[in-house]
């Protein structure tokens, strides 16, 4: 009833599998100033992680987003056809060739990817060695697990044996907790499986501006003037943020 409640009315009742839908989340991120101010955050992040020097950069997941605004000549990308976006490619099949990126960028995708190996694998020819592979995804605290598994829509499942999933879509299918359990619970089989891959960290942060911004599926809860204040409240917090966190900055280098 409460997640009925607070839905955002541009997208209640529609697939999340639609590329429409996809196109209305990019519109809704820029007509919300409290989350627009969230997104601007997150590319920054990501902006300084990326290394200097030859190839390009590519963002999977790119349909609702304007990271492009920050990195001339990023490369768009989305599963679907969408507007704005340069490549409909797959991350697990990447359509570009051998070290011919300098990093792979995304924003709530990895957890999307239902054989991430394949990814690492695929991520690991494309990127030149030095280049990145930067994400801001969901992560697994005592806070976010009460978050994900009651106001939000994707599967949150921390607990599973796997890194596979079944997808019957290309947002339907996810596990939130999948970026957790590869660079967290599972970080040294990680480390085992992919000795080409240096963590070269992973940052958890951001316990309540998110939820308060209503994300791209509800209605904001806070007006956008409040932001810098909840971001010196999450300041305070942050000697707290692995028992409060519900996303995290994952950077991997390769080597």
């Amino acid at each position: 009833m409460l997640k009925r409640l607070l839905a955002h009315p541009l997208t209640r009742g529609l697939a999340i599998d639609d590329p429409d839908t996809t196109a209305l989340r990019r519109q809704i991120i820029r007509s919300k100033p409290f989350l627009k101010k969230i997104y601007d955050q997150w590319y920054a992040m990501l902006e300084r992680s990326l290394p200097h020097g030859d190839g390009a950069v590519l963002e999977l997941g790119s349909g609702a987003g304007y990271f492009d605004e920050y990195v001339p000549g990023l490369i768009t990308s989305d599963l679907m056809p969408c507007p704005n976006i340069r490549l409909v490619a797959d991350g697990q099949a990447l359509p570009l060739a051998d070290a011919s990126l300098r990093a792979v960028v995304m924003v709530d995708v990895l957890h999307h990817i239902p054989q991430p190996r394949r990814f690492f694998a695929e991520a690991a020819r494309c990127v030149r060695p030095g280049g990145v592979v930067a994400m801001i995804e969901p992560w697994v605290s005592a806070w976010s697990r009460v978050i994900y598994r009651h106001l939000h829509h994707e599967p949150f499942e921390p607990d599973s044996a796997e890194w596979e999933f079944a997808t019957s879509g290309p947002l339907s299918g996810a596990n939130g907790a999948m970026p957790w359990i590869i660079f967290e619970r599972d970080r040294k089989q990680f480390e085992r499986e992919f000795p080409e891959w240096r963590v070269r960290s992973v940052l958890p942060f951001m316990p309540l501006r998110y939820l308060l911004s209503g994300g791209v599926s509800m209605r904001s809860l806070q007006p956008g003037w409040s932001h810098g204040a909840w971001r010196c409240v999450e300041g305070a917090l942050s000697p707290l943020r692995r028992s409060l966190a519900m996303f995290a900055h994952v950077v991997v280098e390769r080597v």
